[in-house]
């Protein structure tokens, strides 16, 4: 857990934050739901690889989405057209989604669904690289999003998100000839950072890499669960 501490109090002030996800993972292990957070600046095109995701996915398995935005449901009505359970969660002037907003929309879609019928639920949280990698919801695992659009140097200048992130999945690559942006710098830029992270490169309008973000998301799942989906 990243923590933020006040240094006159001396007390973290994500504390609250931290026991509120840790009894959403409760809920999620109880039911059997491995829970993904997607998290990456505005435009990334998190969205579009949750259309491409559900399109691919959702006849394996049972997959719910918490769409979190500032303002409107624009992307929570794009992802609805694929016939799953989406909860909307507008922020106002939050930059982020926590603990608490992700335990009350579980709680609407336990009014319509039953969660022990879901396999997966992924949770988009508001186009941001800073706020959302310091609050944890419950997830499993946090998922980042960096277009090649955005440039090398991304993940020095907000490092807590690639450092957090499980998963970096690099979209737009098909633009990569159009720009000056090296895709082996960005990857070695997010190795100083993490490591250990996963990088997958995707492009949503060719088709390029989503089959291995869809082996990812396959993998991610409870083995009970995928055999149980087949």
């Amino acid at each position: 857990m990243h923590q933020i501490i006040d240094e006159t109090l001396g007390i973290n002030l994500l504390h609250a934050n931290q026991a509120g996800a840790d009894h959403n993972r409760a809920h999620f292990d109880e039911w059997g739901i491995t829970c993904l957070n997607v998290m990456s600046s505005p435009g990334a095109g998190k969205t579009v690889l949750l259309e491409k995701t559900l399109a691919a996915l959702t006849d394996a398995l049972k997959i719910a989405v918490i769409e979190g935005d500032m303002t409107t449901e624009l992307d929570a009505d794009r992802l609805r057209q694929y016939g799953v359970p989406v909860i909307a969660i507008n922020t106002g002037r939050a930059c982020h989604l926590d603990a608490r907003m992700v335990a009350g929309g579980l709680h609407t879609l336990s009014q319509t669904h039953t969660p022990t019928d879901l396999d997966l639920v992924i949770v988009e949280n508001v186009g941001n690289l800073v706020c959302p990698a310091e609050f944890e919801v419950g997830e499993h695992a946090k998922v980042a999003l960096l277009s090649i659009t955005e440039g090398e140097d991304k993940p020095l200048k907000y490092p807590v998100m690639f450092r957090e992130a499980d998963v970096l999945v690099i979209t737009k690559v098909d633009l990569a000839p159009y720009l000056d942006v090296d895709l082996s710098r960005i990857e070695a830029n997010v190795r100083e950072i993490n490591p250990q992270v996963t990088i997958i490169a995707v492009s949503a309008q060719t088709g390029a890499g989503l089959e291995a973000w869809f082996d990812w998301v396959r993998a991610a799942v409870k083995p009970s669960q995928l055999a149980a989906a087949h």
